[in-house]
């Protein structure tokens, strides 16, 4: 207490000295102080009010606990008389069993007099029950038999209590009512009939379904009641509970399943579609079952039944059933499509689950995949596997049957444009066509597959197919006769390849995405390549059947009949261009090429003709006249080849002026100058070997040894300056006889 008067001193003396902190305060102190004085006044009342309250709280808490351990000990008083009555009336107990007995036959007296009638009239009460079921009238017939069933488990119940054990009478009231038991199953049969074409019931007589479903609520409610008082008694009668409502399900999943499976109208061997008719029957039947399941049939059913789910759960696993089962067989390749395809797409399209008139009850993005993606993964495989193998037989096939057409008599077909081509690249191409529609369907990531594939056995494809062109030259050359019409089929295969060319990039660009390009630019070069090589032996095969043909007139040039006015090279250019009118029938890529080797080639001939010394002219008229020829023909192959090249862009001036050039070295009447014009004819064609001067020198005929060895020897020692747009022309071309150091010797 003191430490508290010392502490509240100090905190008083700490209030007066803030309140007191100037002179003019203390004209206030009357005023502080009142005004303290009231403050504690307020605080000494609430004390005392507080002190009051808790006071009477204590006292009311111990009234209570003095009443509450009066009133114990008054329960404890009477918990004690309780204990003394009981044990004075045990034996008042045990000589009431008599009475209890008494009670209990009682009971079961009541319940036979109860139940007299029907105990009597059970096998009247059947016959008329069963004639209700044969008339249909179910509901009724259910009634009756609800009235001896219950006639017979109260009885039962009743012998039950009286004595659980006495199995006799138990056994002869089941035997009694055992007309009862056929009665019930009986009225089970015609309920499940119903039910198995619930979906025609419904539409014909609904009445008759709900009565079906009215009768098995009823059993439901019995089964409840029956378990209820097992619970409670241990008794249950014989056949409870039914569980008539699971049968039902039961039968409608059999029901949707035999529905299901019974749509296989053919197999494999009596129809190839055997399997898209089973797959659209199914589609045509679950959709028309579900939209009379969801219109009618969900309006006789309680909604805790909830029917449109169930069934549409058991079409569902019905389908995924058989489903798999068409998996594991072994389908071929059109048939792993026709299956990928109505699981992967048509079951969730609208044509099927995903119907308009099925939502919203039916969410396609909630239902499973009828097969796992493990199966689907397999059937891809094998899916990919046989279409492999396939593409490859067809492809075979394919160039076979082309084969055949190239020795024929009859010219091949010519396309819009006039051009000629066989049926090959449209054969292939429609082959890869319809497989990458048919893989279009099933997904995207397998049409990319199959797109792959077919380039793939494009490319091989391509290798035979010029291994076969390489053959059918070198056929012909064994007999030029055979095949009739040879040149025609090889212009036909020249064209096949820029078609060929056409259709991949079609393909690629209908079928692939443009991300997926690069990953096949290199074997889509590789095509090119293939397919240019092809055209380009085809080319050269159809020139070196011309220059075969031109031959002996070749042989002719720059001889003395030459000299003395041979038609030889009219008869080439006529024949050149008669090749041609056929060579017409080239489509533009190549008919150019085509072109520009044939002129290239006649040249190259020509030149070569002059190179072989068949002539040495003997005087400067003599090489003048032939100068004059050699400018003159230079001039009829320059118009040939501006005619064939019409329209091209070739250009037709280059070639003929080294067969001009070379005229003019050979007219030159001053031999002074020879090294001059030899010179310039050098510098032009950079590619001239000295045995080429020395043949160009022999056929003017004038040059003596030292002189040419004099201009060889300048010409080495010159420098060369190429123009860099000259293609080299006389590489190809050889001297075949004397050679230059023959030649000085």
């Amino acid at each position: 207490m003191e430490e508290t008067d010392r502490e509240a001193v100090a905190t008083a003396v700490q209030r007066v000295a803030g309140m007191l902190q100037r002179p003019d305060q203390l004209d206030k102190v009357e005023q502080y102080r009142r005004r303290e004085a009231r403050k504690k006044a307020s605080v000494e009342a609430r004390l005392k009010a507080a002190i009051q309250s808790q006071l009477d709280g204590v006292r009311t808490g111990l009234s209570q606990l003095h009443n509450a351990l009066n009133d114990v000990k008054d329960i404890q008083q009477s918990l004690i008389d309780v204990n003394k009555d009981w044990r004075q009336s045990i034996n008042t107990i045990e000589n009431l069993k008599d009475v209890k007995d008494a009670v209990v036959q009682h009971s079961q007296l009541a319940a036979a007099v109860e139940n007299l009638k029907n105990i009597f009239s059970v096998p009247e009460i059947v016959r008329e029950a069963q004639d209700l079921i044969e008339q249909g009238e179910l509901l009724q017939a259910h009634r009756k038999l609800m009235d001896l069933e219950c006639s017979r488990d109260n009885l039962m119940y009743e012998q039950y209590r009286m004595d659980s054990k006495n199995t006799h009478d138990m056994n002869l009231i089941h035997t009694y009512f055992g007309d009862m038991q056929k009665l019930s199953e009986e009225l089970a049969k015609q309920l499940w009939m119903v039910v198995q074409r619930s979906l025609v019931t419904v539409r014909r007589d609904p009445t008759l379904l709900v009565s079906v479903v009215r009768i098995i609520e009823r059993e439901e409610k019995i089964d409840r009641r029956m378990i209820d008082r097992k619970k409670q008694t241990g008794f249950i009668p014989p056949g409870r509970p039914k569980k008539w409502k699971e049968k039902m399900f039961n039968i409608l999943e059999r029901t949707v399943s035999t529905r299901i499976e019974g749509t296989q109208a053919d197999t494999r061997e009596s129809d190839k579609m055997w399997l898209v008719r089973h797959l659209e029957i199914i589609r045509k039947y679950v959709l028309d079952d579900l939209l009379v399941a969801k219109t009618l049939l969900d309006q006789c059913f309680p909604l805790h039944y909830d029917i449109f789910k169930k069934l549409l759960s058991m079409y569902h696993q019905a389908l995924s059933i058989r489903m798999q089962e068409l998996a594991s067989e072994d389908l071929e390749a059109n048939e792993i499509v026709s299956l990928l395809t109505w699981v992967l797409n048509t079951y969730k399209s609208t044509e099927m689950m995903g119907n308009s008139e099925l939502s919203p009850e039916v969410d396609v993005n909630c239902l499973n995949l009828l097969i796992s993606q493990n199966v689907v993964d397999q059937l891809l495989s094998k899916y990919m596997s046989t279409l492999t193998s396939n593409i490859i037989g067809w492809l075979r096939k394919a160039l076979e049957t082309d084969k055949k057409d190239w020795v024929k008599e009859t010219e091949p077909e010519a396309d819009q444009d006039g051009y000629y081509q066989t049926t090959l690249p449209a054969i292939v191409f429609q082959m890869f066509e319809q497989n990458l529609q048919v893989a279009a369907q099933i997904s995207e990531d397998l049409k990319t597959k199959v797109l792959l594939l077919c380039l793939q056995q494009m490319n091989s494809f391509l290798t035979r197919y010029k291994d076969e062109a390489q053959l059918y030259k070198e056929e012909h050359l064994k007999n030029r006769q055979y095949p009739q019409c040879y040149v025609q089929y090889m212009v036909a295969v020249i064209n096949n390849c820029q078609t060929f060319k056409e259709s991949i990039i079609s393909l690629k660009r209908k079928y692939l995405k443009i991300e997926m390009e690069d990953t096949l630019s290199s074997s889509h070069t590789n095509m090119d390549v293939i397919l240019d090589i092809i055209a380009k032996e085809g080319c050269s095969s159809l020139l070196d059947e011309v220059f075969m043909d031109l031959e002996p007139h070749l042989n002719e040039l720059m001889t003395k009949k030459w000299l003395m006015g041979s038609n030889a090279v009219g008869t080439i250019c006529v024949t050149v261009e008669d090749y041609f009118n056929d060579f017409a029938k080239i489509k533009k890529p190549y008919k150019k090429t085509m072109t520009i080797e044939a002129h290239r080639r006649v040249v190259v001939e020509y030149i070569r003709a002059i190179m072989l010394k068949r002539i040495s002219f003997k005087n400067a008229e003599e090489r003048k006249e032939g100068a004059e020829r050699m400018i003159k023909e230079a001039e009829q192959f320059r118009f040939l080849f501006k005619k064939l090249a019409a329209g091209s862009g070739e250009d037709t001036e280059g070639l003929c002026g080294i067969i001009e050039a070379i005229a003019e070295v050979i007219k030159l009447t001053d031999p002074s100058l020879l090294y001059l014009e030899v010179s310039t004819l050098v510098s032009k064609y950079p590619d001239i070997r000295d045995d080429h001067i020395a043949a160009l020198l022999t056929v003017r005929g004038d040059a003596s040894r030292d002189m040419k060895q004099t201009i060889i020897e300048t010409l080495d020692q010159g420098p060369s300056q190429p123009n860099p747009n000259y293609v080299p022309i006389f590489k190809e071309i050889a001297v075949p006889t004397l050679t230059v150091p023959k030649l000085l010797k």
